[in-house]
């Protein structure tokens, strides 16, 4: 498990009033037809921080998975990208506590106060990062949102632990920096 999502999981008790498990048989006993409805519930019902109440209904939809099965699943097939993943999760998880590191089915994300990047395996060679980069030209590298639609402003196309250079951490730090 990403250490920031299992420290979050282990911090929840203490700072939700609850266990994940005992979040998740709260969700249960309701009925939401949209994320962002059970989101909105534990915020305004329960009091959860956003980070905190986005987490618990991700992880109660995945059919029982563990993060780390989410994770592991995305990248079935695509093992040689698992080294890009690390690395990106490595560098996101300094650059503060509130990061927080959601998996779902098919991708990660990666949350502030709101989400400045996603992770996607795109091809078994290639990791597509999302970046909320809202006003920033686009440029060889950093490309238009592409696949992301509105839930990244820019894209960008990793083909090796390289490409986890200066520019692209500066680019993943500028999007932290703005979602607050």
């Amino acid at each position: 498990m990403d250490k920031a999502l299992k420290t979050m999981i282990d911090n929840m008790p203490a700072k939700t009033g609850k266990s994940l498990e005992e979040w998740k048989k709260v969700l249960a006993s309701k009925s939401f037809g949209k994320h962002s409805e059970a989101v909105k519930y534990l915020k305004t019902e329960h009091g959860v921080t956003h980070g905190f109440a986005n987490t618990i209904v991700t992880l109660s939809k995945e059919e029982n998975n563990s993060p780390d099965d989410l994770v592991a699943n995305q990248y079935k097939g695509k093992e040689v990208l698992q080294p890009i993943y690390k690395a990106l999760i490595d560098v996101v998880s300094k650059f503060g506590t509130d990061v927080t590191i959601t998996p779902k089915k098919t991708t990660v994300s990666i949350i502030r106060k709101k989400q400045f990047a996603l992770i996607k395996p795109a091809t078994k060679t290639r990791i597509d990062l999302g970046l909320k980069l809202v006003g920033k030209e686009i440029g060889s590298r950093l490309e238009n949102s592409g696949p992301f639609g509105t839930m990244c402003s820019h894209r960008v196309r990793i083909t090796s632990i390289e490409d986890v250079d200066k520019e692209l951490i500066s680019w993943l730090k500028e999007a932290y920096e703005k979602s607050v």
